[in-house]
């Protein structure tokens, strides 16, 4: 049997100019395979996400989120 591994990362965003920007984000990255949750913070710009690191890389998050049209990076804190 497999275990299902989940990591938290947190994100940041750069270029968010409205709210709609948030549902775009979290369609493109929840898409991905072994992302099992999405949340956007708009006013701060903050993206956290809950995925299996085997399925998924944060290289890969930070392309998905380049897809919708914003550059991230892996936050500091």
């Amino acid at each position: 049997m497999t275990t299902l591994t989940t990591t938290h990362t947190i994100l940041r965003a750069d270029g968010f100019s409205c709210p709609s920007c948030v549902a775009k984000i979290e369609k493109l990255v929840g898409r991905l395979p072994g992302v099992t949750g999405v949340a956007v913070f708009f006013s701060s710009a903050r993206i956290e996400i809950d995925h299996d690191p085997a399925l998924v890389t944060t290289d890969a998050l930070i392309a998905a989120v380049g897809k919708a049209g914003y550059t991230a990076r892996l936050a500091a804190f």
